[in-house]
């Protein structure tokens, strides 16, 4: 029984986490104490590879035929803006009519936008007139029900 009050538990604290040894402050102190302290820098560290180019800027220059993208035709941009005008409708009328921006209805007629098909017909069916293939400018053939036109 007399062993039981010989022996002595001692409570300690937890060392510094990682987080906390890597401190400026904790290396700081470290130092002034004399510790030995290694340091290292990763290669790469915190930049942001996405916004990294792979390519030479003066070879993208170079290179603006392959990579520049194609805009609608000034015949299909005509075209749209003709349709529009003889409908009476103004840009924004025709954009709410489409469901998309007014910025869109402009650039299509400037010749400015990327031809998308899905835009593309939803001008054909507002408009009533042709803006793919061969005959644009031209009505659109009204379709039947069933996809045959009725005699």
């Amino acid at each position: 029984m007399a062993d039981e009050w010989n022996s002595v538990t001692v409570l300690r604290k937890r060392g510094p986490t990682a987080a906390a040894t890597k401190s400026s402050k904790a290396v700081n102190a470290a130092m002034r104490s004399g510790v030995e302290v290694e340091t290292s820098k990763k290669y790469g560290a915190g930049g942001n590879a996405q916004h990294m180019t792979t390519k030479n800027t003066a070879a993208l220059d170079r290179e603006t035929e392959e990579l520049h993208h194609e805009k609608v035709t000034l015949s299909v941009a005509r075209a749209i803006q003709q349709a529009r005008q003889a409908k009476g409708l103004t840009q924004k009328e025709l954009s709410t009519k489409i469901a998309e921006k007014p910025q869109i209805v402009n650039e299509y007629e400037a010749g400015k936008a990327i031809p998308n098909n899905a835009i593309l017909g939803k001008l054909e069916r507002a408009l009533g007139v042709k803006l793919r293939g061969k005959d644009i400018g031209k009505p659109l053939e009204p379709r039947g029900k069933g996809g045959a036109a009725k005699k």
